[in-house]
């Protein structure tokens, strides 16, 4: 049977941050050097209780940059960095062609809530998906094996029956271990690789 749900991941597939993350925070920490990717790496380490609902990012960014010696506001670089990113209109218009076809379309991210908040509300998505599944939101995150479980739930679908689009090998690799359909692609290969792998997984685009 063809799987009836496609569950997309959200950075990499269905958005970017125009320039990449050393272009944004260079107007607030400087050019490229060891001091600033030390910040960056440890920023990215502590947003990990964030991504499963178990701290405030905010908060734990604003102790990185005061163990750091920045003297930026914590707001003021989140909405530089994490909330500078745009959407890719060619992904959303293939988005749009499964959903035409007939296919529900869901999102599976692993997400802070603040960032959550951004995407839902002045990005949109919750009008742009039938369901949302927000690793902050679940207490779990990608590519643990218990975020499938708990979207497919959500979606109230059996594992095959949904295609899960990810840009990283892990994420797509637990997934089918769950039992969903994997496609890794991300935004660089080109949309019509993208729509050729999701004929290849047995979704249908609209014209």
């Amino acid at each position: 049977m063809r799987p009836q749900h496609v569950l997309w991941d959200a950075d990499g597939v269905l958005q970017s941050l125009p320039g990449g993350w050393e272009r944004a925070a260079a107007p607030w920490l400087g050019e490229r050097d060891e001091a600033s990717e030390a910040l960056l790496r440890e920023a990215v380490a502590v947003e990990r209780e964030a991504l499963v609902g178990r701290s405030d990012f905010l908060a734990d960014l604003a102790g990185v940059l005061e163990r750091h010696g920045v003297d930026v506001p914590a707001r003021d670089l989140h909405a530089a960095i994490w909330l500078a990113t745009e959407p890719d209109a060619a992904s959303w218009a293939v988005v749009e062609r499964v959903r035409a076809a007939g296919h529900g379309v869901h999102l599976g991210t692993n997400q802070e809530a603040h960032r959550a908040a951004h995407m839902r509300t002045v990005l949109g998505y919750d009008e742009r998906f039938d369901v949302s599944v927000y690793s902050c939101d679940l207490g779990v995150a990608k590519p643990d094996p218990a975020y499938f479980e708990r979207a497919v739930a959500m979606i109230g679908a059996d594992p095959d029956d949904v295609v899960f689009v990810d840009d990283r090998a892990d994420n797509v690799a637990s997934a089918c271990g769950v039992g969903l359909r994997g496609v890794r692609w991300t935004i660089a290969e080109g949309h019509e690789r993208l729509v050729s792998l999701l004929h290849g997984a047995g979704i249908s685009l609209a014209d």
